[in-house]
């Protein structure tokens, strides 16, 4: 089959009927009728499109190996340097469609898989068909071009040491058919609106098998239900909720109630060894942060251009102060680039021979971008105050009042419409329910930020630079 249009991806995900709930209620039709789903899952379809655009098609697609057919490129596992700049331009190309607001884009789900089929070997030290089923799986989600949302958190019951793990989802059985899961698992984002589900753990220091599983299971599986938070996209108006309207995501916890995985879908069923290195040794970690680095490159480039159309708009430009705060978003957008750069340039294959970028620049990206994006958001209050404000809604406009409003909302270069329209803008990310959750998901991206420096102080490579030293020290 190769790549998929928007269309397929729309009309496979309402096939589904996967269980929502969502304010009280069970999502019955099709979801992408439904409000909180329809503006998020066609800018997805806009995304599918993409790849069959003649122009972008030696970036967005590849030649399958296995199939002749062509497939998206987020699946493609890198074997030169060439390839992965290949993947970085793809990811680029999607990241501008949705603004970098969409941090499980398809490609973030791709790359995971990507790696996990290319370390399959990890797999056979549970068992060598747990190899074969990954690689299996791997092939029918790239042929297809599905799209999957994943969990891998405990439900936040107890975060001391000593917390239980009492309600998270655990393997309580293994039958002839396959493994059973019962409990919970947070937080799947784009919940409700993908074809499968990836469910894996994560290294912990419980020796408990019931915590060791892997699988993948579509989304409409018998006794698996999506339990949403509201929407944020509330009434679609793309001029009062210009990103709302079209990129929320939604995030859901994910019940389990006796589930059963066939064992043509289990990845992993017991070895808590395998689970603790799954992470380390299948380079996980550079391939996504590789990804996600891409998106924050687009994404902050989006940002600095909304603070600009500000300043430009309200005629702030000759205040050092205002100059300074957009130097701040200018620093940070060159430091995100040439970290990624640098993790492409000394890019190595590894163990499984595939091509992977450094780590070092992207461990010093994933600590770096946590910090700064809140005062990206800072900085648009700071510039904007009341213009963040005085936002009346398009129905305003459209009212009796509409000439009174251009007149006196106007701006220094644009009439009042046109001024509130990018005030909105610059509100929706920064102030409302859609900007609250996009500062704390860039906040916890990839966890907690005092862990994610443990780990960059366990991991970074400091051995150049304690030569260096030595050598000085020893006269050298």
């Amino acid at each position: 089959m190769g790549i998929s249009t928007g269309e397929q991806y729309l009309k496979r995900i309402n096939q589904l009927k996967t269980n929502i709930l969502l304010d009280g209620s069970r999502i019955t039709g099709n979801i992408s009728d439904h409000p909180a789903f329809k503006g998020v899952m066609a800018s997805q379809a806009k995304l599918y499109d993409l790849q069959h655009q003649v122009a972008l098609k030696e970036i967005m697609t590849f030649v399958s190996a296995t199939s002749g057919n062509r497939a998206g490129t987020s699946f493609l596992e890198p074997k030169t340097k060439e390839d992965l700049e290949k993947r970085r331009l793809m990811i680029q190309v999607w990241a501008k469609g949705h603004k970098g607001m969409m941090g499980r884009s398809p490609d973030y789900m791709n790359t995971i898989l990507m790696v996990l089929n290319a370390a399959a070997d990890l797999f056979a030290a549970e068992d060598e068909k747990c190899a074969e089923h990954i690689r299996n799986y791997y092939e029918y989600v790239k042929e297809n071009d599905l799209s999957l949302t994943h969990v891998f958190v405990s439900p936040q019951k107890d975060r001391s040491s000593k917390g239980g793990e009492d309600i998270a989802a655990r393997m309580v059985k293994k039958t002839a058919d396959g493994i059973l899961i019962n409990g919970s698992r947070v937080l799947a984002t784009q919940a409700g609106m993908t074809d499968e589900i990836l469910v894996y753990p994560v290294p912990s220091n419980t020796e408990d098998e019931a915590f060791s599983y892997a699988f993948a299971i579509p989304c409409d599986t018998p006794g698996l239900t999506f339990v949403c938070r509201e929407s944020f996209a509330y009434q679609g108006s793309h001029y009062d909720h210009p990103l709302g309207s079209q990129f929320d995501e939604m995030d859901a916890i994910v019940l389990f109630d006796n589930v059963l995985v066939p064992w043509e879908r289990v990845f992993l069923h017991g070895s808590p060894i395998v689970k603790n290195l799954l992470y380390s040794r299948s380079r996980m970690f550079e391939h996504t942060a590789h990804q996600v680095v891409s998106k924050n490159v687009i994404k902050t480039e989006f940002i600095m251009g909304i603070i600009q159309l500000i300043i430009d708009g309200i005629n702030i430009g000759e205040y050092q102060h205002i100059r300074e705060k957009f130097s701040e978003v200018a620093v940070a957008l060159e430091v995100m680039k040439g970290l990624l750069y640098q993790s492409e340039k000394n890019a190595k294959i590894n163990q499984w021979g595939t091509m992977t970028p450094d780590a070092n620049p992207l461990l010093a990206a994933v600590n770096y971008y946590p910090r700064i994006y809140p005062r990206f958001i800072e900085i648009i209050q700071l510039i904007s105050a009341s213009g963040l404000v005085a936002i009346p809604s398009e129905k305003d406009f459209n009212s009796d009042y509409k000439d009174v409003l251009n007149h006196h909302l106007q701006s220094a270069s644009l009439e009042g419409y046109e001024r509130v329209k990018l005030f909105r803008l610059a509100w929706d990310l920064s102030m409302s329910a859609f900007g609250s959750r996009q500062k704390l998901y860039e906040r916890f991206f990839f966890g907690d930020p005092v862990r994610l420096a443990d780990q960059l102080y366990s991991r970074y490579d400091r051995g150049e630079s304690i030569e260096m030293v030595k050598n000085f020290l020893a006269g050298k």
